[in-house]
């Protein structure tokens, strides 16, 4: 009992020696921000995009040529993958594009300010140089990251690109892949039926329990900030883990879309499911189960009652593991 005014006037110290400090590294690191930001942005969006631009015909060349030549799919597989080929092109330039831009900029806010909080909180190193480091720390180091990120990508784009592609010309005598024309009428029925029907399901599921989410959210993150737990344990994490709780909402619609967009997966993969099993009803069953695969997902997301109120088929399997048994609500890894 003794300890507990000396405790008090602890933490009442450490909070208003907190808050000043904390808002002059925050500022300090948005400075940091304003002057390397501009020039991480432009050398992660300029090298991504070159490295993209500058391999697509290379990527397209030689996507076809090993299309054609591979010995792994049938000619009709063939035929629809080389006139894929210059859509998956396309998109990889223009989402390797889009995505350096957006990479550019987070990186360029996030890091500085981020190894700003991190030098403070240095282990084993004096003070004055840690005050050295508040200056020094997110400048030259985000400008070489940010040349390490275009690196790494140009990496993976030439050597694990070609690695990949590659395979498709190596040859083990197995039986070449063909479509079956006839299973598409079957595949188009289950998958038009099972994005409409998911589409409003897993809208409806996903609206219902958004609230769920928000308030949830807001508790344990609250929580964690009182107990000092979570992402508030370590001090560098703070400054973001309060920008967490006032930016919930955001993610909370972020997660609706999310949900819906979901939906639209879950139901074009029942036309994968009839076309494994060559049969129309099984695509059709797997449409149902998915429902009750992502309520029951979502109710362990959200701590609520195991199990779902939906109706699972008995022995709805897929060729990747995927299983639902009726009553059991067994959910394997291939529905994570």
């Amino acid at each position: 009992m003794g300890c507990g005014p000396l405790k008090i006037l602890t933490y009442l110290c450490y909070s208003i020696f907190f808050v000043p400090v904390f808002l002059f590294l925050f500022f300090l690191g948005i400075i940091k921000v304003v002057v390397f930001s501009p020039f991480v942005c432009l050398i992660i969006a300029f090298g991504v995009t070159g490295v993209a631009v500058g391999l697509c015909p290379t990527h397209l060349f030689w996507s076809t040529f090993s299309v054609a030549r591979t010995k792994k799919f049938g000619p009709i597989l063939k035929c629809l993958l080389i006139l894929l080929v210059p859509v998956q092109t396309a998109l990889y330039v223009v989402v390797g594009t889009i995505g350096s831009v957006v990479m550019g900029l987070g990186y360029g806010f996030i890091w500085p300010v981020m190894e700003t909080f991190r030098a403070i909180s240095k282990e084993g190193v004096p003070w004055y140089l840690r005050v050295v480091y508040c200056f020094t720390d997110g400048t030259w180091t985000c400008v070489q990251g940010a040349c390490t990120i275009v690196r790494d990508f140009a990496d993976f784009s030439f050597h694990s690109y070609f690695s990949v592609v590659d395979e498709l010309l190596e040859s083990n005598g197995e039986e070449p892949i063909e479509l079956e024309v006839l299973r598409f009428a079957g595949c188009f029925l289950s998958a038009t039926l099972g994005i409409l029907v998911d589409l409003i399901v897993i809208t409806a599921i996903v609206l219902y329990k958004a609230p769920i989410l928000l308030f949830k959210g807001w508790y344990r993150l609250i929580q964690d900030l009182i107990g000092r737990e979570g992402p508030f344990l370590e001090t560098v994490c703070v400054p973001f883990a309060g920008f967490w709780i006032l930016l919930w909402p955001i993610v909370v619609v972020l997660g609706i879309i999310a949900g819906v967009l979901s939906s639209v997966g879950f139901g074009c993969y029942a036309a994968v499911v009839a076309y494994q099993e060559n049969s129309t009803k099984r695509g059709l069953l797997y449409v149902i189960a998915s429902v009750s695969v992502f309520d029951e997902y979502t109710n362990d997301l959200l701590y609520l009652r195991e199990g779902s109120c939906f109706p699972s088929q008995t022995k709805i399997s897929r060729t990747d593991g995927f299983q639902c048994v009726d009553a059991s609500h067994t959910r394997t890894a291939g529905s994570v």
